[in-house]
């Protein structure tokens, strides 16, 4: 199977990354392509809250937690 290529795209705050990558994934969707980000943050983040049922799951131990709406999903694993 061919490896899709990997970007990377680095720099200071407010250098306009977002901005380029955003330009960039229109270009690539535009050809048909499927495109994949990740965002890295700095800082921990939690994207369900204390006391929630996916918290709770992930809290007994779960190995990963899907969280799934009727237009969105996001899996949530610790590293």
């Amino acid at each position: 199977m061919k490896r899709p290529p990997i970007v990377c795209v680095v720099g200071t705050s407010d250098a306009g990354k977002t901005t380029f990558l955003e330009k960039l994934v229109r270009e690539l969707k535009s050809r048909k392509l499927r495109v994949g980000t990740v965002k890295h943050h700095g800082h921990e983040f939690d994207i369900d809250k204390p006391g929630k049922d996916t918290w709770r799951h992930a809290r007994a131990g779960a190995d990963a937690v899907v969280i799934s709406s009727p237009t969105k999903f996001a899996l949530v694993r610790n590293v």
